[in-house]
């Protein structure tokens, strides 16, 4: 019953015009980009990251639990890198937000062979009555004997965070500039920040919890983490983990490889607007008092208040979004990439990212150009792409995840189903339009 209400609490946010939000200008503006295929026969790829290594490999982690090495002219190997699916909680094959969400290789990985797994387990004992599952940070090796595959038996879990529902789970891991591992933790789920395992203020807005927030780590000492000295909860009220906080969904988050290293996270809103953050140390980005930039209701999410409070519960100001849109274009963003590639130079600079679909039948996921402003302070801009390889400017699946290689070329996953389920899942590579 609780994912019915989730689904049809999506469903109609579909029929929700008018709502305000930014949204991609017109048809004219618009740049144009192609897609290659690069490999499928995947069942729901949600993440590809290179190794780090200089090999020109990418791995792709499908959220049904198999990470599949790519060689450098796009071979998927015969065998997965990793097979974690029977460490994986039960997956409903019509549509999840659990399973495997998250992949990261270390920076010395060529050196040391370590990467590191974001993935849905079974609750584990001890962990609250009647709560849906455990998310484990787990780190694993490369095998000694075989290069092109990880070995099952290294695993050493570093964290493990239990979570009240199945959705809203965050997932994605990336290493910042400054060493330290990044980990995206959803509300816990349900609907409204509310519920079982959500506290009065919501998990959003309580630092004593993870969920909510993102994490920033130190995974090289002989702990399975520590926490650096200058992430802002030590020494005060609340969680050492936490670099930023006030988040629903932060489904897909990455760093520019470009200038400081800024790190951008898409975070999926609820009835009415999506939003995009530059997250900052020690930032409140609103949920759930706000979604996206406007006052957020719980007791009437589809009705926005005229007022709400400007400050979180520590008397921080409330961090707005770069940029925004309504549900009558899309209903989850999906966080991509600052491109930082050679082929498109037109787009360099730029914030790509997308969104899923705007139902669960349509199939329509959509690539967006993130444009900054010219001045410091002014608003971004939204273009949506024009694809030269898809049935007019949508992609004709939904949009899983971007991807981004060493020499910071982006990608898309697409499947064309909403869940875990059958082999439509494939990887494309953007390209200048032909």
């Amino acid at each position: 019953l609780k994912r019915v209400i989730f689904l049809c609490s999506l469903i109609l946010s579909l029929v929700i015009a008018g709502c305000g939000g930014s949204a991609p200008e017109n048809e004219g503006s618009n740049p144009r980009i192609g897609l290659e295929l690069i490999a499928e026969g995947f069942t729901a790829p949600v993440v590809l990251v290179p190794p780090g290594d200089s090999s020109g490999r990418l791995l792709v982690a499908d959220q049904e639990g198999q990470i599949w090495l790519l060689t450098a002219d796009g071979q998927r190997g015969d065998e997965p890198f990793l097979d974690l699916r029977d460490r994986l909680v039960n997956l409903r094959p019509t549509y999840d937000e659990r399973g495997l969400l998250g992949l990261a290789f270390h920076p010395d990985f060529e050196a040391n062979g370590r990467f590191f797994v974001y993935y849905s387990a079974p609750l584990r004992p001890g962990a609250p009555e009647g709560w849906d599952h455990t998310s484990h940070l787990s780190e694993f090796r490369v095998s000694e004997s075989e290069p092109d595959r990880a070995d099952p038996g290294s695993e050493r879990i570093l964290l493990q965070v239990d979570q009240p529902q199945s959705n809203h789970n965050g997932g994605q891991i990336v290493f910042g500039p400054d060493g330290y591992l990044y980990v995206a933790l959803g509300d816990g789920g349900g609907a409204n920040d509310t519920g079982r395992g959500h506290p009065p203020q919501g998990n959003g807005q309580d630092a004593s919890t993870l969920l909510g927030s993102i994490l920033r780590l130190v995974v090289d000492g002989d702990e399975p983490y520590s926490v650096p000295d200058d992430n802002p909860f030590v020494g005060q009220e609340g969680r050492d983990e936490i670099w930023a906080y006030g988040f629903r969904n932060p489904f897909r988050m990455a760093s520019d490889l470009g200038g400081a290293g800024a790190l951008y996270v898409g975070d999926v809103g609820q009835n009415l607007f999506e939003e995009v953050d530059i997250v900052a140390k020690g930032g409140n980005y609103g949920w759930n008092i706000r979604e996206g930039r406007h006052c957020f209701d719980p007791d009437q999410p589809g009705s926005p208040p005229d007022q709400c409070p400007r400050i979180g519960p520590r008397a921080e100001p409330l961090q707005a979004p770069i940029l925004e849109y309504g549900h009558d274009w899309g209903i989850s963003v999906i966080g991509g990439y600052v491109y930082r590639g050679s082929q498109m130079p037109e787009l360099v600079g730029h914030y790509v990212i997308g969104d899923w679909s705007t139902s669960f039948i349509g199939a329509n996921g959509k690539l967006v150009d993130g444009v900054p402003p010219a001045e410091e302070g002014a608003a971004w801009t939204m273009r949506q792409f024009e694809i030269a390889t898809a049935d007019g400017r949508d992609l004709g699946a939904f949009l899983l995840s971007l991807g981004q290689d060493a020499e910071g070329e982006l990608y898309a996953l697409t499947s064309r189903r909403p869940g875990p389920i059958g082999d439509t899942g494939r990887v494309h590579k953007l390209v200048p339009y032909r």
